[in-house]
């Protein structure tokens, strides 16, 4: 699928992540801001390529400021966003839930 805007969600919050997907023409770039990135980077970076397979999303500049948010909230921060950024808000794709 084809990322149609730029799209957010998640806070800057502790405990949380805000995830900022726009189009891009050169396939993946992923962006991670993290202090726990030196731990934790390439399972945040596996979970945001994992999303967007499901979407099957092959273009997309994804930029990821994690504050020490747990698994679960990566994955439903990052539904979200690609969900906003293909304009599916209200067709949800609920089998990658």
């Amino acid at each position: 699928m084809e990322v149609k805007k730029t799209a957010l969600a998640g806070t800057l919050e502790s405990s949380d992540v805000q995830v900022m997907i726009s189009p891009n023409e050169s396939g993946i770039t992923i962006d991670l801001v993290s202090d726990v990135k030196k731990q934790f980077g390439e399972a945040i970076v596996a979970r945001v390529k994992q999303v967007l397979s499901a979407y099957d999303i092959t273009d997309a500049m994804v930029k990821i400021v994690d504050k020490g948010a747990l698994d679960s909230v990566i994955k439903a921060r990052m539904i979200a966003a690609v969900q906003r950024a293909l304009d599916i808000v209200e067709e949800p794709k609920w089998e990658v839930l």
